[in-house]
């Protein structure tokens, strides 16, 4: 069983994270280092229980889930549990999805390689695009895979082992995390190099625009959505344009390397061009619950007051190189997009959608199983917050009603 942690009472960002169950006591753990077909070096995390035939792989692009709330539950009905990270895990500064890619695939082959009867992958929120991007190139015959990334540095995938897993669980897939900071940056920003710059006619913390003081949701009109989602794609297609213009400077200072040799040449096309993304926290839904109405409570996936945590520190893609702004934050230019890919996930999947998700809307989801390509496709929703937290107090967590759901539905085919 798995319980929710006592409320905060106090903290914009309270009530985020929820404890998991003990582990069977009859589990044996182990530590991987493997290597990736680019040469980089990753760990994962390999948990069995006696009888185990099925394997279930845990990955975030950027986050590590050696501790994932759905690990215990796993094991408990029978099923091996293996959690990785990938070469960006915990620092997304240079998070490049074409090489998580490969980082994806070292766990694969060695799962592959450990003979077990079945290999599955489990996406939670942004695992839910990494695993759907890795399904799509790896189903893809060598030469139709990506030989580039969004930046144009080139990518040996055609030359990577990249098993197709067995079946593909979703829990809470977001769009993608190019897509979702399209929803959530904030359009108001009118200086980039200014964190508090504002454009009044888009803020959308100003009540002239629709917004109400928290916890009452705000109501905007029609006319100013329009104008928000908008100004919205505006923003990310021009910082699209100064990643773009990073780039090419790098480029050009790598070709004049190969034909001066100055060490001068080499430093400036080795020299960072680190961006800086301010207020990403912004997404109108998170204050406004009219729309796309779900179970959600008020406030984003950092916490309860979007006015407040959209100028703070921890965002998404606060800070990125351009080659990472392009592969992985650009709604515009990221091939790491769920609905892009999911047309290739060809195998038994499994979509769980949560009733108070804060990131995957019930018109998310409906697209979201409707773009998968497999012929074997289950849809269920169960009452829960984005990171599995219970919907209301003292009803059971969201992890839970997941689990017992994903439990049946691996007992069914691949018991």
């Amino acid at each position: 069983m798995i319980v929710s942690t006592p409320p905060a009472t106090s903290g914009i960002g309270a009530g985020r994270y929820i404890e998991s169950a003990e582990q069977p006591t009859n589990t044996t753990t182990s530590v991987h280092e493997l290597s990736t077909a680019d040469g980089a070096k990753v760990t994962g995390v390999l948990r069995t229980v006696p009888g185990a035939s099925t394997v279930i792989a845990l990955m975030h692009p950027r986050q590590d889930l050696t501790h994932h709330v759905l690990v215990p539950e796993l094991l408990a009905r029978g099923f091996a549990v293996w959690t990785q990270g990938t070469r960006s895990v915990n620092n997304d500064l240079n998070l490049v999805h074409e090489q998580a890619l490969l980082d994806v695939a070292a766990g694969q082959v060695f799962l592959r390689d450990n003979d077990f009867g079945s290999v599955l992958t489990l996406g939670h929120s942004g695992g839910g695009a990494l695993f759907a991007f890795y399904h799509e190139q790896a189903g893809l015959a060598t030469d139709d895979r990506l030989a580039a990334t969004p930046a144009g540095r080139p990518i040996d995938l055609a030359g990577a082992d990249m098993p197709v897993p067995d079946g593909a669980i979703f829990l809470a897939p977001h769009p993608g995390q190019g897509q979702l900071l399209l929803r959530l940056i904030d359009p108001s920003v009118s200086d980039e190099s200014d964190p508090l710059s504002v454009d009044p006619s888009l803020n959308p913390f100003d009540p002239a625009n629709g917004f109400t003081e928290p916890p009452e949701s705000s109501s905007y009109s029609a006319e100013f959505i329009e104008r928000y989602r908008t100004a919205q794609r505006d923003r990310v297609a021009r910082i699209d344009a100064v990643a773009r213009d990073f780039v090419a400077e790098s480029g050009r200072a790598r070709a004049h390397f190969t034909v001066s040799g100055d060490p001068a040449d080499r430093r400036a096309a080795l020299a960072p061009r680190v961006m800086t993304v301010y207020r990403t926290d912004a997404d109108l839904r998170f204050v406004d619950l009219s729309l796309n109405p779900n179970d959600r409570p008020y406030g984003s996936l950092f916490g309860r007051r979007p006015d407040l945590t959209d100028y703070g520190l921890v965002g998404f893609g606060r800070l990125a190189t351009p080659e990472a702004w392009l592969s992985t934050w650009s709604g515009l230019s990221s091939n790491a997009g769920f609905l892009r890919c999911a047309p290739e996930v060809r195998v038994p999947t499994l979509f769980v959608e949560l009733t108070g998700d804060q990131a995957c809307f019930p018109e998310d989801a409906v697209e979201m199983v409707n773009a998968f390509g497999a012929d074997d496709v289950t849809h269920v929703r169960v009452e829960g917050t984005h990171f599995g937290g219970p919907i209301r107090k003292g009803a059971p967590t969201g992890a839970s009603l997941a689990a017992a759901e994903i439990g049946g539905w691996l007992a069914q085919r691949f018991g």
